[in-house]
């Protein structure tokens, strides 16, 4: 969350002793130890001032490892956790933080911004370089300064190794022993048509194949060192992988998080490929558009199957990018790259470390992590925001939307009545949204910081991360049955191709209006949206070729046609328009036995406008 937008470094000229360090919650990664530094003396001390909700902290933390191997015996890297988040206060939670994300140097506890107050610090990332003497010489605000540090620290290095105020040796770093849990702080699910499911193990750096009961292991792809390396299972390397989709091919896309890339996971062979990125972060100034393993992304946190393409929560850079998988292409679709929570057409909305993902008939959900919001990007390409108020909004209480509070949310799963589940994951709670009524009410509390679920029949799967496990909650009777809105009975359709028409008849003494390009337009998508393999999507034909996933079970079909018509006697100078649009809520389930034919009639009898009464079954 850098406020300062990478401002450049404040070199001081005056010699200004650099306060001692203190914080309430203690030490980490020193086995016990308490460190000072009067005690560093003779060593360049650099101050990582950071918060773990803060991905551009976590950059900081990413870009440090391999100065800190370059420099073991001359410098030490001291993390300061200053909480934004009422969470990120609690030391069990940064405790957590610092095995999460790999944090390779000792971390003081500053909850109550002690040390943060005493360097007048403003923002995060915040970094301060001490030299040997124990001075400031540089303040660094924002990410991508290491290639200055690094000549700051060589410069520092040879200056008081010839003053002999220099003093080499070990680094004081002494990391907890790991557990031996199965996962370790996992990120994401994904259900696999097997009924298997797949599982990012974050901080081993595997993605997990869990049986149908969500304990047993089936399989492990990634060898579990960091590292962007395809090839077979025990070969391949991921770092930091959150978010899974499925390809209609079966291949699962995996955001291949501290990577900056998209990484395609065959589960039949095993083999991993690079499919977008390049390995390093995007910039500023780094193009945002074209060919995806050409293009540099930034901390892909989250990859959903909406409208052809895989949508993409990139979280480093505050937007939704899209991946190509016919064109090979990657492309910004959504916010500007600004931190902030604003709505309005796609390319000007802001958004706030987008997080999580999921596809309704009302378009994309974004879990809206630092601005503790959830979004929608509509069908018509505008954002709005159903839940949240701002980067500094941040609570837990239930009721209408517009007073309702969440708490830096990491993930959004579509529920089978068109609502959402949000994993609002620093209240350690499921909480529900509902578009039909505007109410945001809890499903389930106690759960250490959830960061996603899938749906399993009547049950959600959530992904408890800091218990290290899959939890299956049985969903509210409420919540499993369709809006009243929408149809009673469950339509068995065909296994795999199916063809939906649409027909429309103007009414007597009305014409199709093709004057300005075609009359009709068709919109389909389904809840969940693995329910069609293929159709889903906008376009001006009234017919389509869809297929449907029969592993996925019961769906539901969303359909919305338009028709626009004009008055047809041709004696008008200029005739009335009519616009016919009619929605369909239609629960299905794929069937050997199902009809490979779906008619609905959009009947033009009503006059303009969206279709009186209760919408008709389909004819079969």
């Amino acid at each position: 969350m850098d406020d300062t937008a990478s401002a450049p470094p404040v070199r001081r000229s005056a010699r200004v002793r650099a306060p001692e360090l203190a914080g309430k919650g203690g030490w980490l990664n020193t086995g016990g130890a308490a460190y000072t530094l009067a005690g560093l003396r003779g060593r360049v001390v650099l101050l990582d001032f950071w918060t773990f909700c803060c991905v551009n902290c976590l950059h900081v933390v990413d870009e440090l490892r391999e100065l800190e191997k370059r420099h073991r015996d001359t410098l030490v890297v001291i993390g300061v956790h200053s909480p934004k988040f009422p969470h990120e206060a609690e030391h069990a939670a940064v405790a957590d933080a610092v095995e999460r994300y790999g944090v390779a140097h000792p971390v003081l506890d500053d909850p109550e911004l002690t040390t943060w107050t005493q360097y007048a610090v403003r923002a995060w990332p915040t970094l301060v370089i001490v030299d040997p003497e124990g001075y400031v010489v540089a303040t660094y605000s924002g990410e991508g300064h290491v290639p200055e540090i690094e000549r700051l620290v060589t410069e520092l290095e040879a200056e008081h190794a010839a003053k002999g105020t220099l003093r080499r040796g070990d680094l004081p770093y002494a990391p907890p022993e790991p557990e031996p849990t199965v996962l370790r702080f996992p990120g994401k699910v994904l259900r696999l048509p097997s009924g298997t499911f797949l599982v990012t193990d974050t901080t081993r750096h595997q993605v997990v194949e869990l049986a149908e009961d969500g304990e047993t292991v089936l399989r492990r792809f990634g060898s579990g060192e960091r590292g962007l390396v395809d090839g077979p299972p025990a070969r391949a390397r991921f770092q930091e992988p959150q978010g899974l989709a499925l390809l209609p091919d079966g291949a699962v896309v995996v955001a291949d998080t501290v990577n900056h890339a998209l990484r395609r996971l065959d589960p039949e062979s095993g083999e991993v490929t690079t499919l977008a990125g390049t390995g390093s972060p995007w910039r500023p100034g780094n193009p945002t558009e074209g060919p995806a393993r050409e293009v540099r992304l930034s901390s892909p946190w989250d990859v959903v199957r909406w409208r052809g393409k895989v949508w993409i929560a990139m979280a480093g850079i505050h937007q939704l990018w899209s991946y190509d998988p016919a064109a090979g292409t990657v492309a910004r679709e959504a916010g500007t790259g600004g931190e902030q929570l604003v709505d309005g057409p796609a390319r000007e909305a802001l958004f706030a470390q987008p997080s999580g993902l999921a596809v309704t008939a009302e378009g994309l959900w974004v879990a809206d992590s630092e601005s503790s919001a959830l979004r929608l990007l509509d069908t018509d390409g505008e954002v709005r925001t159903a839940v949240g108020a701002g980067l500094f909004a941040f609570g837990y209480r239930d009721g209408p939307a517009d007073g309702a509070l969440l708490q830096h949310p990491l993930g959004v799963t579509a529920l089978p009545d068109g609502s959402l589940a949000v994993c609002d994951t620093y209240n350690q709670a499921l909480r529900r949204y509902d578009p039909a009524t505007g109410e945001v009410t809890t499903l389930a509390g106690d759960l250490r910081e959830p960061s996603g679920a899938v749906v399993v029949g009547e049950d959600v799967v959530v992904v408890e991360s800091a218990r290290h496990r899959l939890t299956r909650l049985r969903l509210p009777a409420e919540v499993l049955r369709p809006h009243a809105d929408a149809e009673r009975s469950v339509t068995g359709i065909a296994v795999g191709p199916v063809h939906l028409d649409v027909v429309f008849t103007p009414p007597p003494g009305q014409k199709l209006d093709t004057r300005d390009g075609p009359a009709t337009r068709l919109l389909v998508s389904a809840s969940p949206p693995a329910l069609l393999r293929s159709g889903e999507g906008a376009g001006s034909d009234l017919s389509r070729a869809l297929e449907t996933d029969p592993a996925v079970g019961q769906g539901v079909l969303h359909v919305v046609a338009t028709a626009a018509a004009c008055d047809a006697d041709p004696e008008v100078l200029h005739p009335a328009c009519h616009v016919h649009r009619r929605e369909w809520r239609l629960p299905v389930r794929p069937d050997a036995g199902g009809a490979d034919r779906l008619v609905l009639e959009l009947s033009g009898a009503d006059g303009p406008g969206r279709a009186s009464g209760q919408a008709p079954y389909p004819s079969l």
